[in-house]
């Protein structure tokens, strides 16, 4: 096998996600060339993925014409693919992979998608996000032990952060990424932490800790969310925006904790194996977080909006994770 495609339509999360997938295919067709398709919105997640060598936009979430997906179909055929996996479900990306005339095609198995796949996998929602993806792997005969999301960070992203931090002088610093999709707050799904209560649970952390180096990050979508919590924060706090994701990941490696929202950051803090405190309101943290100790979900009560987690549980939480952090 010369030639693998791999479909994901998601945000940047998604595709960390799908990391150990692709790690996995990886390691079984080690001098094949791997290929992904996502949304413009994603293609900056695969600096930190040594699995792929190349990346391939489509924007599955702006009403594609019949055109579009025509135009699609016939680039994936020029480009004479050998297999092809998706992580969609749907019968219409079934119907796509199948008029690609890609000989292989592997996807989650259902009554109506089946009929245009060669490999069907079970599709098992009930677990850890990327286990689900990694299950896809079923399809090649792949039979390997499920790894977390690991990034691989490079060496020009390493000296950005290094520099971004050398007046700490060795010491790892606090990161408050409080922003989270826009598509998310768009389809009703309350993920923002408000900037008072982000504000309130910092300055419990710096009188815990007085000389705590406290970091709030701004991303391309939370500029009003950082410039409120910079009005409450005054001078408690260092603002800084990455350029990319790369070395917005290679930013949360050289961290101590980062808090956050249920959102990529949360994703790329994993995949760095920093340790973190996030905030989910309707999403579950079974589905989207490992479990282990030093990733810390912290769940609303009413499983709606995350302002309803108290301020006191939130610095509670990231109080007895940083005790358990070395500060440099």
């Amino acid at each position: 096998m010369t030639r693998i495609l791999a479909l994901n339509p998601g945000g940047i999360g998604d595709q960390v996600l799908f990391f150990p997938t692709l790690r996995g295919l990886r390691e079984r067709f080690a001098q094949s060339r791997i290929e992904v398709v996502v949304e413009p919105r994603s293609q900056g997640a695969y600096r930190v993925c040594p699995s792929v060598n190349e990346t391939l936009t489509f924007d599955f979430k702006a009403d594609p014409s019949l055109a579009d997906w025509m135009n699609l179909i016939g680039i994936l055929r020029d480009r004479r693919y050998d297999a092809v996996l998706s992580v969609g479900s749907s019968s219409l990306v079934a119907l796509l992979l199948w008029m690609t005339g890609i000989p292989k095609r592997v996807g989650y198995s259902a009554w109506i998608t089946e009929r245009f796949l060669t490999d069907s996998v079970p599709l098992n929602r009930d677990q850890y996000a990327a286990h689900m993806y990694h299950d896809l792997l079923q399809g090649f005969g792949i039979q390997r032990a499920f790894t977390p999301p690991q990034a691989a960070v490079n060496s020009e992203d390493e000296r950005w952060a290094t520099q971004a931090l050398a007046s700490l002088g060795g010491r790892k610093p606090l990161l408050l990424h409080p922003g989270a999709s826009k598509l998310a707050e768009l389809k009703g799904i309350r993920k923002l932490y408000p900037a008072a209560q982000w504000a309130q649970v910092a300055q419990k952390l710096l009188v815990k800790e007085a000389d705590l180096p406290f970091y709030v990050v701004q991303g391309p979508d939370d500029s009003e969310l950082v410039t409120a919590i910079k009005g409450e924060l005054a001078d408690q706090a260092r603002f800084i925006q990455p350029p990319d994701v790369g070395k917005l990941t290679a930013l949360i490696e050289r961290s101590r904790l980062l808090l956050c929202v249920d959102s990529a950051p949360m994703h790329l803090a994993v995949a760095t194996g920093t340790p973190l405190v996030a905030l989910f309101g309707p999403t579950l943290p079974t589905k989207l977080l490992p479990e282990e100790p030093k990733y810390v979900p912290l769940v609303s009560p009413e499983r709606d909006k995350v302002e309803r987690i108290p301020v006191e549980t939130v610095a509670a939480a990231a109080i007895k994770l940083l005790a358990k952090t070395p500060a440099a």
